[in-house]
């Protein structure tokens, strides 16, 4: 059976200048609804892999597939959280969540009819992160953390099938990423999209992931894809958990095999 993201053998060169593959015969699968995390060395094309399977760049060689349809542009049905928030600085936190639905059709043609829902949806999200009452504020004066916050909402407000995350928690301090961690989780078992993550953290990855794909040094290929069997919903100790602290073992392993045979 066909997954909702489908990669064939997929191959990217950002120019014809550049002899140096970013991405060589990379192939997965990512069923509907479910949480992948992707780790590697750095530089070895996680990022660019967001890049290819959301549109923003056509693969050199190999094919792109989601919801069954060959990727072909960027796609309308994607939602996506970065490391820096990018919220708009004038903007109030309940109007930078809502910033997709003036965008995205169906939602921005109906958009004035209903926004009272629309609002109302947006709130919601916003007390699911543990960010009620906060609505009226602005980004500058939230932490970085309830800023990241608000950015998976906006990312999610116009239920996107496909959620791809690039190391949205990256630049915080850890008690304030575990945090986070709880609030993704608690946000993907209330919607369950389909999420691809980013990360270069081992410990993010078994906790928040259904399956950890490693990429091997540039150029990027699937080296290991292990499915994590801790029971949901997770708690922050199953990160200490012999099965938990065996898997990071293993993935630490596999990157640094990447990293050394790059060497």
């Amino acid at each position: 059976m066909a997954g909702f993201v489908e990669l064939d053998r997929v191959s990217l060169r950002y120019n014809e200048e550049d002899s140096a593959l970013a991405l060589y015969q990379t192939s997965f699968s990512v069923e509907q609804g479910e949480f992948i995390a992707v780790v590697g060395p750095s530089g070895c094309g996680k990022s660019t892999l967001m890049k290819v399977v959301t549109g923003l760049w056509p693969p050199t060689a190999g094919n792109v597939i989601v919801g069954g349809k060959p990727v072909k542009g960027p796609l309308s049905i994607v939602g996506m959280a970065f490391q820096s928030s990018s919220l708009l600085p004038w903007r109030t936190i309940l109007s930078n969540v809502m910033l997709p639905l003036e965008i995205v059709q169906p939602y921005a043609s109906r958009l004035s009819k209903d926004r009272e829902q629309f609002e109302a949806k947006a709130r919601d999200l916003l007390e699911l992160v543990g960010l009620k009452g906060y609505e009226d504020k602005y980004p500058w004066q939230l932490s970085g953390g309830m800023q990241q916050r608000t950015q998976i909402c906006r990312a999610l407000i116009h239920e996107p099938s496909l959620l791809m995350l690039d190391e949205p928690f990256g630049a915080l301090d850890m008690f304030t990423r575990e945090e986070l961690w709880l609030a993704l989780q608690d946000l993907w078992l209330a919607r369950r999209p389909t999420v691809i993550l980013v990360t270069h953290d081992l410990r993010e990855a078994a906790f928040l992931a259904d399956r950890v794909l490693v990429m091997s040094a540039r150029p990027g290929r699937i080296i290991l894809d292990r499915k994590v069997s801790t029971a949901r919903p997770r708690k922050l100790d199953s990160t200490y958990e012999p099965a938990t602290v065996e898997l990071v073992h293993e993935l630490r392993e596999h990157i640094s095999a990447a990293r050394a045979k790059a060497a």
